[in-house]
């Protein structure tokens, strides 16, 4: 999955073929943020979209039946996209058909969320397809993680829609998963504090969050997938950083990686603007010779500790947040706090009305 990605976000970057042409490209002066949209909550019995803005998934009918059932069993209808089924290459159909099922559930009143089957790669090319007057006058809740960060970031940028980093259909819904999945997209008022989810080995009782530097910051909150967040500078769907918190997750990339993301970021001073920075805990980061001696690699530890300690802001490494079983709702805009001593994360106003 990461060569893949990887590849594809430096050959093509999120131009894409056969993309539109989109406003102020390559600037890295977008237009100010807009207003802050909130969309209506989602309550039980509501209709969720299920759509596949970005990769297929390997077995269409098995993986629908299992998207389907989940999502019946939280409490909700579904309705699926025309398209979802189509494949072409790595990507779930065409940039047009992918682009018209998202748009058909911002358009439909019936459909209340709109929750991505699956990640994968492709979702970059869909933003200068994407109708953002349809988007602001309906919105509505957009969740995934992984490469729908690309989305999430992208239309909360142009728009001002909280849109939220969380599981996408096909995910572990713990019990953990569940309730921050259900509390953050079904409650206008602040879920408070994230608490710890359970840790599963012998004798362990916490997910072993690092403090890189300690002390409290209070900002709006934005992040994802490192290499999408990445994957945005120099466009307009550039990752707004200042004043911020900022929270990175990322999947199956080697410390090198990371540190090249980093450095990316810090060049273009996204890094030094923000409030505070939580890492998720990334446990499939790693050297690929991966044994007792690597006296030639970096750890993860050492790569964000060498890029964050100077910055000199509240950070802390080691929560649960992407490509792992346990995760929270996580609202791109929302008023956040860090405890960086504490390794905690609190929301402190509502995500939705």
């Amino acid at each position: 999955m990461k060569t893949t990605r990887r590849s594809f976000l430096s050959l093509m970057g999120l131009a894409g073929v056969g993309m539109a042409v989109a406003p102020a490209l390559g600037t890295g002066k977008s237009p100010q943020p807009p207003h802050l949209i909130k969309p209506p909550r989602l309550q039980p019995g509501d209709t969720v979209g299920l759509v596949t803005p970005a990769s297929a998934p390997f077995n269409v009918h098995q993986t629908l039946i299992e998207a389907r059932e989940k999502m019946h069993n939280l409490g909700f209808k579904t309705k699926v996209g025309k398209h979802v089924g189509e494949k072409w290459g790595f990507l779930a159909g065409s940039d047009m058909h992918r682009v018209e099922d998202l748009h058909a559930m911002f358009r439909d009143p019936e459909v209340k969320a709109i929750i991505a089957i699956r990640g994968g790669y492709g979702s970059a090319r869909l933003l200068p397809l994407l109708d953002l007057e349809l988007i602001r006058n309906h919105p509505k809740i957009l969740v995934g993680y992984s490469d729908i960060t690309a989305l999430a970031v992208g239309i909360h940028r142009l728009t001002g829609l909280v849109t939220f980093h969380g599981p996408v259909a096909v995910s572990t819904f713990t019990d953990y998963t569940r309730k921050y999945f259900l509390e953050t997209l079904g409650n206008p008022q602040p879920i408070g504090e994230i608490e710890d989810p359970p840790y599963e080995h012998n004798l362990q009782t916490s997910n072993r969050v690092w403090t890189i530097r300690g002390g409290k910051a209070r900002g709006r909150l934005i992040g994802g997938n490192l290499t999408l967040l990445t994957a945005t500078l120099g466009t307009p769907y550039e990752i707004q950083t200042r004043g911020r918190i900022l929270f990175i997750e990322e999947v199956g990339e080697e410390p090198y990686d990371v540190d090249r993301m980093l450095t990316q970021l810090a060049h273009a001073g996204k890094l030094q603007e923000c409030a505070g920075i939580v890492f998720d805990r990334m446990p499939s980061v790693r050297p690929a010779t991966f044994d007792p001696a690597f006296a030639t690699n970096l750890s993860i530890e050492e790569v964000i500790l060498d890029h964050v300690e100077k910055l000199g802001i509240p950070a802390c490494f080691g929560l649960s947040l992407g490509h792992v079983k346990h995760k929270p709702t996580l609202p791109m805009g929302i008023l956040a706090e860090l405890d960086a001593d504490k390794g905690r994360l609190s929301l402190l106003e509502g995500a939705v009305v």
